[in-house]
């Protein structure tokens, strides 16, 4: 009798959580924690291309972090986006796997520096297609919803009754994004706090205890083997 094929999403988005209080519980300066973060990031996309997913969405900063988190905090983010988007080493990853970034967003929201870092990065990369990471930066959902709804009304060439699934869709700022089959979020939080709501109204839901920083393979081998347990039914 053969063996059962073994089920993988096409499509993981992760919520990353965890690194403050992670610094906090090591005693650590929060710089650290989120330098770990984007560390084990770049580990995380390359394990995850290596069971075989083709498309990664990580949400690096939502619009509520950058109305509500207080300056210093943004600052060191900042600082960190703009270093990880010139590093010759995670430049030199990204190429190795034939990863194409995409950074997605508000980014008016953003300092000058950082949305010209980020842009080069997605610049650099532009012409690989093996595998995408899409960075959400400066992202909400309700905002992304909002978007495109106020670019469908600008227009004033649709009527109520021809607005449509599809032109929702074509507007939204995350509208190169796939519909994802999986998200993970670490930290023991059980809620994924309105990522990608267009693409994910159908995803399997993973939620991982352990904080952002001590996630490791075995864990993120542990959640894919519980998605492909489960039976998407997809409304049948």
């Amino acid at each position: 009798m053969s063996k059962k094929t073994r089920i993988l999403p096409k499509h993981v988005a992760l919520i990353p959580d965890g690194n403050r209080r992670w610094s906090r519980n090591h005693r650590l300066a929060l710089l650290q924690g989120y330098n770990l973060g984007i560390k084990k990031f770049v580990d995380f996309s390359e394990w995850l291309r290596q069971f075989g997913v083709d498309t990664l969405s990580v949400w690096a900063l939502s619009t509520e972090n950058v109305i509500n988190r207080n300056a210093a905090e943004l600052k060191v983010l900042y600082d960190l986006y703009v270093k990880a988007a010139n590093d010759p080493e995670i430049i030199a990853r990204l190429i190795k796997n034939r990863a194409r970034i995409r950074i997605i967003g508000n980014l008016s929201l953003l300092p000058e520096g950082v949305r010209k870092a980020l842009k080069s990065l997605e610049a650099r990369t532009r012409n690989y297609r093996d595998y995408t990471i899409n960075m959400l930066v400066a992202y909400g959902g309700r905002d992304d919803i909002t978007y495109a709804l106020r670019r469908i009304a600008a227009t004033k060439a649709h009527s109520p009754s021809r607005i449509s699934e599809k032109l929702v869709s074509e507007n939204l700022r995350s509208s190169s994004v796939p519909n994802v089959d999986m998200v993970i979020r670490t930290s023991g939080e059980e809620r994924i706090s309105g990522l990608l709501p267009w693409q994910a109204g159908y995803s399997e839901l993973y939620f991982a205890r352990k904080y952002w920083p001590d996630f490791q393979k075995k864990d993120l081998k542990r959640a894919l083997d519980t998605f492909s347990k489960r039976r998407r039914r997809f409304g049948k």
